[in-house]
């Protein structure tokens, strides 16, 4: 027995695009930034620990300075990796009507 009543066929249809791509490519250049700055916090802020106190000037010539530079850096690079995942994720979800395998008529 079928039941009609409440089904709509515009729903299964796939919507106009709109300009999330350019939004999401955006943000993993973003991101990417944001891991690239992390990357370059954190080495010059090992380069301090390590007896190289000129990478950033008078910015960080103590030991405490230099961890704080590393952490934020760590910090920045962990949350720009994850972003960037997540941009990348949803570039590459289709975003046409999708079944799963088991739901499709089987062909003998």
């Amino acid at each position: 027995m079928k039941h009609s009543d409440g089904f709509d066929a515009r729903r299964l249809r796939p919507r106009n695009a709109s300009n999330w791509r350019l939004r999401l490519r955006l943000g993993a250049g973003l991101a990417a930034l944001f891991a690239t700055f992390g990357v370059l916090l954190t080495m010059a802020g090992t380069a301090t620990l390590l007896g190289q106190p000129a990478a950033l000037g008078p910015l960080n010539e103590s030991p405490g300075a230099a961890s704080v530079f590393i952490v934020i850096g760590l910090l920045l690079l962990c949350f720009g990796v994850m972003l960037w995942r997540r941009c990348r994720r949803r570039l590459r979800r289709p975003s046409d009507l999708s079944m799963a395998p088991h739901l499709m008529k089987k062909r003998d």
